[in-house]
Formats: C-alpha cells, structure tokens, sequence
C-alpha cells in the first residue's frame, strides 16, 4: 500500500532517522558534531543536497537509462554539493573552514545515494521531495542532537554560549574522537530502548 505523503516526510524524523536507525552517515556525524553550529550546518546542506537531488531525479527517472544510472545520479549530486559548497564560501566562510573536507564528501555520503537509487528513481516528485526535507531533516535533527551532549559536557557551552559558571571543568573526552563514538553508542542504546516501547 502506497504511502501518502505525510507518512514519507514522518518515517524521516523517527523510523528511518538515519544515523540512529539506519546507521548511515556516520563519518559526518562522528566528525562535525563537536559543535551544534556544525552540526546544524552540515544537516542543512546535507538537507538541500538530498532535497534537490531527489528532485531532480524523481523527475529524469524515465530517461535516466538504467545501465548508467549511479553515475548520473553521482553527477547531480555532486552539482548541489558544489552549489551548496560555493554558497557557504560566499556567505558563511567561517563554518566552511570548520566542516572543511565534510562539504565535499557530501557526494559519497551514502544517505543521499541511498534515497536516490532506493526512492526517487522509483517515485514521483512530491513523494521524492517529502522524503528528501523528512530524511534531511531528521539528519539535522540527529547531528544537532549528538552535538549538544558533546558540545555542553566538552566545553560546557552551547552554541557557542557559555551554560555553566566558571567553575565548570569540562570533560574534553567528549569532543574528541573516541567521546563522538561513546557518545553516539548511547545514544543508539537510547533510540533502540525507546522504539522497543
């Protein structure tokens, strides 16, 4: 039974979240999560990345020939990723240099292959927009969240503001590598806990 598409921007935000469901797109979120301002970041361009792609393909999936379909998908992608990467250079030059190599890597980032093999070469437009901004927006959501925990314990800031007196001792193993991991396990721990409920 075909899905409306309320239900394909929802599954997004809980059943197929996808760092804490479908365990996808964990090296960005292991790599930019040390500040929620990253996190956010990432989560946007990925979002518009996903968004217009699904789009897009949603719409050439009946001339787009089969045998050369990733390559063509590979190829739209990587047009929105140089849009958003060119943007973020223009107008938010400090956040380029902290995600760094990140914004590039959005190419390969399997999420946004994944929804264009798996969805929008199958579905029509408005399902395939629904599904990228709820699969984009559950991303955001995710890396936003994992970047509080690490961000509020590591510097005892959030967003950059400071949340606790100065007395506070921050715990730096948490925006460290090994605390993204540590961090994210409980998390997962956490989601599979609840949607055992």
């Amino acid at each position: 039974m075909a899905k409306t598409v309320v239900q394909e921007f929802t599954k997004g935000l809980w059943a197929e979240i996808p760092p804490f469901r479908l365990v996808l797109g964990l090296c960005p979120t292991l790599a930019v999560t040390k500040s929620v301002e990253n996190g956010i970041g990432m989560g946007v361009a990925t979002t518009f990345v996903l968004v217009c792609s699904n789009i897009l393909i949603s719409l050439l999936r009946n001339i787009i020939p089969k045998k050369v379909r990733i390559a063509c998908y590979i190829v739209v992608i990587a047009t929105f990723v140089t849009v958003v990467e060119l943007v973020m250079q223009a107008f938010a030059y400090p956040l380029f240099l902290k995600l760094g190599i990140f914004i590039p890597l959005i190419v390969v980032n399997c999420i946004v292959l994944g929804r264009a093999e798996a969805f929008a070469s199958k579905n029509g437009m408005t399902a395939s927009l629904a599904d990228g901004l709820g699969i984009g927006l559950g991303f955001t959501l995710s890396l936003a969240a994992l970047a509080m925990v690490r961000e509020v314990l590591g510097n005892g800031t959030f967003y950059n503001i400071p949340v606790f007196g100065p007395s506070f001792e921050p715990f730096s193993f948490m925006v460290q590598a090994p605390g993204a991991f540590v961090c994210l396990g409980l998390m997962l721990c956490l989601m599979n806990i609840l949607g055992k409920k």
